[in-house]
């Protein structure tokens, strides 16, 4: 590709969609039309030139055996106007000798300019064919001529055929391309017109096409301009083409992004909230300590053991609430992610268990767990456990019952403890949510949200509901196998 391409093709790209596609439009056309209008011109100059090769060819006849003698002794090369009538049509008419010596017939105005051919017809004539070319006259004009054997009608001549000479006759041609060329003229600005047509449309075409990428641009543009994500394109319901696809993957995606941005913004809200109480009861405790040690009152014994290990306490729960929303903050690894793999649940579980039961020396917890292969993220799976076991550990009475159960992929945690009321089974995986008979205890009400958010990971469903007889019941179900699946080939 040449320089001066490359130059061309980067002006092109470097206009806008919309002069681009007019001018496509219009370079398709004009090749269209161009292609019709030449094709056009040369049929009708084929069928123009027909015409006047059938009308040469049926103009051919016989001559008398005492007209050809007349022309051949009486010959004449030179045209004249015997009858006066110098504006009369043009007519050509003549016989050609071997060497090229021409006798004109009485009516013909114009000398055919002899070529090779003619010599050629006359040296071997042949009755049965002719020989059509382009030819001039000795004006200059343009001609279409007819070169054929001379056949006589009576007479001595051997097989009615006169040696050593042709017959010539011509028709102008100057009606014919004065016809072409007013068509050519014609069809010129035909195509011009068509062209500028075709550019006018293709541009209105474009700009009708367009009008929806100029509203997804502006609507970009005002977004990028104000971070406003509420703005929509409208869209017709029953539309499904490209442009109205691209519209509505902008509308999700701007509501994506701002279910998300009030999702942090709500989560910054949460987490302030919950970090402003231990952070407001460390300041307390430690102005408290400091104040002693600086005003030299030492604060009893019992008093400062219950300080300490009140700071100790909401150090812990500033750690935790920490750990969980570090948790949280994880992008989705999703199922093909190199943390996840083939885990044992069982032996998840019973890892979770024991925690528990450190936990909850008190309690009476009893597993019955069959082993169930599932592709998860073992560390997150296993929090996910201990989460409802802490839960279940929390709200059970001193010296209550756990029943945890495994089989066929269903974990089930039932406790005995006061339930959780109708109405607040809707919130309970909400993050930052706490029932209100729960707010005194120890928690940051991120650890349902966790469990949730791993069980939905691994292609599961957790919930939560009331239990016959008192207690809360927490089911998780998690797709997978009996016994493990074959291991994933390496990939190269």
């Amino acid at each position: 590709m040449s320089s001066r391409t490359r130059r061309a093709v980067r002006r092109f790209r470097s206009l806008p969609i919309r002069s681009r596609l007019a001018l496509l439009v219009a370079a398709a056309v004009a090749f269209a039309v161009a292609a019709v209008s030449v094709t056009c011109w040369f049929i009708v100059q084929g069928k123009l030139y027909d015409e006047i090769d059938n009308d040469l060819r049926s103009s051919v006849g016989p001559l008398r055996s005492d007209d050809f003698q007349r022309l051949t002794q009486d010959c004449r090369q030179t045209p004249t106007d015997e009858l006066g009538m110098g504006s009369r049509p043009k007519s050509y008419g003549q016989l050609v000798e071997v060497d090229g010596n021409v006798c004109l017939f009485p009516s013909s105005t114009a000398q055919v300019q002899v070529s090779g051919d003619d010599k050629a017809v006359a040296k071997d004539p042949d009755p049965n064919q002719g020989h059509i070319r382009d030819g001039t006259d000795n004006e200059g004009n343009k001609l279409r001529v007819l070169t054929t054997a001379v056949v006589i009608k009576d007479g001595p001549l051997t097989q009615g055929v006169a040696a050593d000479y042709s017959l010539v006759i011509a028709l102008p041609l100057k009606g014919t391309q004065s016809t072409l060329n007013e068509l050519a003229l014609i069809l010129v600005l035909v195509s011009g017109v068509g062209v500028l047509g075709a550019g006018a449309a293709g541009l209105a075409v474009a700009r009708a096409g367009l009008r929806p990428v100029d509203k997804l641009t502006e609507a970009v543009e005002h977004v990028a301009r104000t971070e406003d994500l509420n703005i929509r394109i409208p869209v017709e319901d029953d539309s499904e083409d490209e442009i109205a696809r691209l519209s509505h993957s902008f509308n999700s995606m701007t509501s994506a992004l701002a279910s998300s941005r009030d999702l942090q913004q709500q989560l910054i809200a949460d987490a302030g909230h919950e970090l402003r109480t231990p952070l407001t009861s460390l300041r307390t405790n430690i102005e408290l300590l400091t104040r002693s040690e600086e005003t030299g009152r030492p604060i009893p014994e019992a008093d400062r053991k219950a300080l300490l290990a009140s700071v100790k306490a909401q150090m812990t729960e500033l750690a935790t609430l920490i750990g969980d929303l570090q948790e949280l903050s994880r992008p989705d690894p999703g199922q093909h992610s190199e943390r996840t793999q083939i885990v044992a649940w069982q032996d998840t579980v019973e890892s979770a268990l024991r925690r528990a039961r450190l936990r909850g020396p008190e309690l009476t917890i009893t597993a019955d767990v069959e082993p169930w292969f599932v592709r998860a993220e073992p560390s997150a799976l296993e929090r996910a456990v201990v989460n409802i076991l802490d839960n279940a550990v929390k709200f059970s009475p001193e010296g209550g019952l756990i029943e945890v159960r495994l089989t066929e992929g269903v974990l089930t945690v039932r406790d005995h403890g006061p339930g959780i009321p109708a109405d607040e089974l809707p919130y309970v995986f909400d993050r930052f949510w706490r029932s209100p008979g729960a707010r005194s205890l120890p928690g940051s009400g991120l650890g349902l949200s966790i469990v949730a958010r791993t069980v939905q990971q691994a292609g599961g469903e957790v919930s939560l509901s009331r239990a016959d007889g008192g207690g809360t019941v927490a089911t998780v179900r998690l797709p997978g196998a009996a016994v493990p699946p074959p291991e994933d080939p390496p990939t190269s």
